[in-house]
């Protein structure tokens, strides 16, 4: 038995809400919808309406929580053959579909892995321009605070992050508290209201 399994029989009846969270919030994240419906998709939320004020063409870009690669193609694109994006998500079969989009699409400057975002290593430190968490932290049942130190970490000193969440508790993980804290280590630019649930942050100067 794991320290989680341990940890929800002796709280006995916080069991079952617990339980039924953590499933719900699995079935909205990890089951997405198919990319046959990105067109349909793309009649009310156009990626690179979100994504264009932010990313110019030679930047890095990690598009960290990226599912199938919605937002990652658009990200694509915008840097150009100069730039490159760090498409990251833990849902294998996502990342399989994504390396399928891009190779039947020519892209070269995607390096697409399945891991967390908790431990992006693999990225230098202070080499990104852009990072997108678009509903990512909403959708970590745990080690949010360590995605959130990778995000600072591989963000450049110019660098911005647009940080959104789809939903607050009982859906998501991240109730107004948690959400608050995580943009306390930032500097704020635009958005930061938990009623708006997104912001675009930047690093404190030191």
């Amino acid at each position: 038995m794991n320290t989680n399994q341990e940890k929800h029989k002796v709280e006995g009846e916080r069991q079952p809400k617990d339980q039924t969270k953590l499933r719900t919030s699995r079935w909205l994240w990890l089951r997405r919808s198919p990319a046959l419906l990105d067109p349909l998709r793309r009649l009310f939320e156009d990626p690179k309406r979100l994504i264009e004020p932010y990313v110019k063409d030679g930047q890095v870009v990690a598009d960290l929580g990226c599912g199938s690669g919605y937002y990652t193609l658009a990200l694509a694109e915008l840097v150009g053959s100069a730039g490159k994006i760090y498409a990251i998500d833990l849902d294998e079969k996502a990342i399989r579909a994504l390396a399928k989009k891009a190779e039947k699409g020519g892209y070269r400057n995607i390096e697409a892995q399945a891991v967390s975002a908790a431990n992006v290593s693999f990225i230098k430190d202070k080499s990104v321009d852009f990072v997108l968490a678009n509903g990512l932290l909403c959708s970590m049942a745990s080690n949010r605070q360590s995605a959130v130190k990778e995000i600072k970490r591989i963000l450049k000193s110019t660098g911005k992050a647009y940080i959104s969440l789809g939903f607050g508790p009982p859906l998501g993980f991240v109730d107004e508290a948690e959400w608050e804290t995580i943009l306390e280590g930032f500097r704020v630019e635009h958005g930061g209201s938990y009623k708006e649930k997104w912001a675009v942050v930047s690093l404190k100067k030191e």
